[in-house]
């Protein structure tokens, strides 16, 4: 898992909060695919509603400036991010999300394919609007419980097993979607974000006389890619 921070800066989130606002929401059921009925409660934004496209385009215009996520997930294709709302009160039973594990396809609505690789989340909350609503991602050995300020981001493997604890209190607003990247090896790719990574810090410590060391080494990280990868 990877937690990215600032991914929209304050005057996006403020935006996309106005707009999150003020839309009109459906039944987060209408979109559970397989998912038994009992399995999600919650809220989101129609995909024809007004707001669904300029809050999809702002999302994706920031992650194409973020060198870390494009590092780390290598996107060929993203599909087009979704918008949920969850709330809880005294008068509201807690929206949840059950736990479950995302398709390995994703049909667009113009019939394009995106392989579910990787799994965002954008927080668009801050974590003191609302009680409970964690993100939680299973491992193996123990259960990580994600709660991020608004404009983070927590990219995971799409394989893993997750759910949205109940909101308890206030309101949650998220943004969540897939990637299919270049490199469908989760080993490869993690394997090339360390090799990025670190000729990060090699690019900002480096002595003149130490560049061709660089220079070789991001040659291999290339060629690496080109043989991962997939165009």
């Amino acid at each position: 898992m990877l937690h990215l921070t600032s991914v929209i800066d304050p005057a996006e989130l403020a935006r996309v909060r106005a707009m999150l606002d003020s839309a009109d929401w459906e039944d987060g059921r209408a979109t559970s695919g397989s998912l038994p009925a009992q399995v999600k409660r919650n809220r989101q934004l129609p995909a024809q509603a007004a707001a669904t496209q300029p809050l999809q385009q702002l999302v994706l215009n920031a992650l194409r400036r973020n060198q870390l996520f494009f590092s780390a997930a290598l996107p060929r294709r993203i599909a087009p991010p979704m918008f949920s709302r969850y709330q809880g009160s005294e008068s509201h039973p807690g929206d949840y999300l059950d736990d479950h594990v995302d398709v390995a396809m994703r049909i667009l609505p113009d019939g394009e394919r995106v392989r579910t690789d990787l799994s965002c989340t954008l927080f668009l909350s801050d974590p003191d609007e609302y009680a409970g609503g964690e993100l939680v991602v299973c491992d193996s050995w123990r259960d990580e419980q994600v709660k991020l300020k608004a404009g983070d981001m927590l990219l995971y493997p799409a394989d893993k097993i997750h759910r949205v604890n109940p909101v308890t209190a206030g309101q949650r607003y998220a943004s969540f979607f897939w990637i299919e990247s270049m490199v469908r090896s989760e080993e490869q790719r993690r394997l090339l974000f360390q090799m990025d990574r670190d000729l990060m810090l090699l690019r900002a410590t480096v002595q003149e006389g130490q560049a061709p060391a660089v220079l070789g080494l991001t040659g291999a990280y290339h060629k690496l890619l080109r043989m991962w990868g997939q165009g």
